[in-house]
């Protein structure tokens, strides 16, 4: 797992290394576009809508959420992924911070309309995963939604052809979403799968 160094050196190549993987239609991030287009469709169908972006990366989607008006908060790993996002969405609150041991404290005194994680809680075990996602839907708003795009699978089995069929290229240092087990703890969660190895899992505060 790389560390926030890590993550500072990957920062300026990060948006170019994920556009060719998506475009060869490759694991990890095969389906990105899709999985970012169907997050940003939700986001902007709320007018103005109050959006907390947990690992943000470079702001590649909370940048266009920035444009069509929506007011950003966000927390990230890398000082140099925060520079970069916020050149790009100066007016944003962005916080710098491991997310696993917590978020910084302004963000837990406000409530979102929507909170957004884009292949980032793969860094998490399940457990935690489960633990982060009760802590983001007591910070929405009535009515809001968490949204977790990531590479992500439908079936345990899934995971494991998938895993199967990329060999040495799978990535044993990540904690993939299988919607089956996660929906065990919340009844209510939605998957939409776009790409072979990605979907969008949707969670509103009222299920």
């Amino acid at each position: 797992m790389l560390d926030n160094n890590g993550f500072d050196l990957w920062a300026d190549g990060y948006d170019k290394s994920v556009g060719l993987s998506d475009e060869e239609k490759s694991y990890p991030f095969a389906g990105y576009k899709d999985v970012l287009g169907r997050i940003y469709q939700t986001v902007m169908a709320k007018e103005k809508a109050k959006v907390l972006d947990i690992g943000f990366g470079t702001g590649t989607l909370s940048a266009k959420l920035y444009q069509g008006g929506c007011e950003i908060w966000g927390q990230d790993f890398s000082a140099r992924m925060i520079e970069l996002a916020g050149a790009k969405m100066p007016g944003a609150r962005l916080f710098q911070g491991d997310f696993s041991k917590g978020l910084a404290g302004p963000l837990m005194e406000e409530r979102f309309d929507f909170i957004i994680a884009t292949y980032s809680l793969h860094h998490l075990t399940d457990s935690e995963k489960i633990g982060f996602i009760n802590t983001l839907t007591g910070l929405l708003k009535e009515g809001g939604a968490v949204l977790i795009g990531d590479v992500a699978f439908e079936s345990r089995q899934d995971l494991e052809r998938c895993r199967q069929t990329e060999g040495e290229g799978w990535d044993e240092d990540e904690i993939y979403f299988v919607y089956n087990e996660m929906r065990e703890a919340f009844p209510g969660l939605g998957f939409e799968k776009l790409s072979y190895c990605a979907g969008v899992l949707a969670l509103d505060k009222e299920r």
